[in-house]
């Protein structure tokens, strides 16, 4: 293991549950938010980017969606530092509050028939606050995850990737029954705003539960700095290289997912239903399978389980979708978002405890919180955007598979990097 890592302090395991809950509903309102507004980008392209052109509202749409990514680093500088100074519970409870304010205007907002130009720029505005608060999100509470419980930091911290699973299984159920229950008309006139209402009853939970936290013992414990951020990048410059490199397999693969129920439409002619169930499988075996992936870390390494989960991933992702072009069926689907599902948390399921290893506690969340939105602005964010032009130029509806290809290359090389310069198994 790591120098950076430290013994493990005492933690009770009904504190520890509390921790995990905590902790982790906050990065679910993210997910919940992000994965609503990429399972209904087609309707929401129609609504607030009418251009006549399908394709082209599409890809501002997903522009938007990645565009708001760029607040993420400011984000990560803003409250990473903010964490790191202050305490991680004071973090956790600024976060929460700005993506409940950004998920409230997008729920409430006209559409571009209503008010015209201003739809579009207001919901730009909205999805730059989300992003700004999901850019101090991770990194805080993944920290507050990892330095409760150090000696299964493996365990606590995969929750983060859980509870991804459970909202991408919740976004999917909601888009399952609205096209199912809904007319076109109803969708677009109010049926694509459920989601997001039901998405604001889970903010002031979180923060209610958040702001009874108490602090984690190994900050409390350790001499803070008051310039995370200027150490972080005066002396752990290589470590926020390799932290950066091994995020992003993990953000292409998850964005993928993210993607899906468009390619499904768009390119395979299925029924939104159809791949919204398919997405459901994806989130069941991530909510399950995520902490199983985190504790066999704890005892085996991370590397190692990534290294088999980006390996995998780089061989088999084009014969995969080339065979589900050739055969775009239900069942097919199925059992592409199997061995998606399972490989993307093989991968995923690791990667918070390796990152909060990677950096000492003074600059931790600093560090986490940059690097993992460094990757996920750059890679992830603009993932769905970069996979549907690339499929515009290329022709190809196995196109997806070279972006994933790219990203896992890069992650080995860091995970290399990881292993052999940082020492990590």
């Amino acid at each position: 293991m790591n120098a950076t890592t430290s013994s493990s302090l005492p933690a009770s395991r009904a504190t520890s549950w509390h921790v995990v809950v905590a902790a982790s509903i906050g990065n679910a309102l993210e997910w919940f938010d992000l994965v609503v507004y990429g399972f209904f980008a087609g309707l929401i392209a129609k609504l607030f980017f009418p251009t006549g052109d399908d394709t082209v509202s599409l890809l501002l749409t997903l522009g938007t969606f990645g565009g708001s990514f760029v607040m993420r680093p400011l984000g990560a500088i803003v409250i990473g530092a903010y964490a790191d100074r202050a305490g991680r519970k004071a973090a956790l409870t600024l976060s929460i509050l700005l993506m409940m304010g950004g998920t409230l205007i997008i729920a409430v907002l006209p559409t571009y028939q209503t008010i015209g130009l201003a739809a579009p720029l207001i919901l730009v505005a909205a999805r730059l606050m989300q992003g700004f608060s999901a850019g101090g999100e991770f990194g805080s509470a993944t920290t507050f995850l990892a330095e409760h419980v150090p000696g299964r930091r493996g365990f606590f911290a995969s929750w983060q990737g859980a509870s991804q699973g459970l909202t991408t299984l919740l976004a999917a159920g909601f888009g399952m029954l609205l096209n199912r229950q809904l007319s076109p008309e109803q969708m677009a006139v109010w049926g694509w705003r459920v989601p997001f209402f039901f998405g604001l009853l889970i903010g002031p939970v979180a923060w209610y539960i958040r702001t009874r936290l108490d602090e984690t013992p190994e900050f409390l414990a350790a001499e803070t700095t008051r310039t995370p951020l200027r150490d972080t990048f005066a002396n752990q410059k290589l470590r926020l290289l390799i932290a950066v490199g091994v995020v992003v397999l993990g953000t292409v693969s998850i964005y993928l997912e993210l993607f899906m129920p468009t390619y499904g439409v768009r390119q395979l002619g299925l029924t939104p239903s159809v791949t919204f169930a398919a997405i459901a499988v994806s989130g069941v075996i991530q909510m399950v399978f995520a902490p199983l992936v985190g504790h066999f870390s704890d005892r085996h390494g991370r590397t190692r389980i990534m290294l088999v989960s980006a390996v995998l991933l780089l061989v088999l992702i084009y014969p995969g979708f080339a065979y589900l072009v050739g055969h775009p069926y239900f069942g097919t689907l199925i059992v592409a978002q199997l061995v998606l599902g399972f490989l993307t948390t093989g991968y995923f399921g690791a990667l918070p405890a390796l990152l909060s290893e990677i950096f000492p506690v003074q600059t931790r969340s600093t560090g986490m919180s940059l690097a993992y939105n460094i990757a996920v602005t750059i890679f992830g964010g603009f993932g769905p955007f970069i996979i549907a032009w690339l499929i515009s130029v290329t022709g190809s509806k196995v196109a997806p598979s070279f972006y994933v290809m790219f990203a896992a290359v890069l992650s080995l090389i860091a995970l290399i990097a990881a292993r052999r310069k940082l020492g990590f198994s």
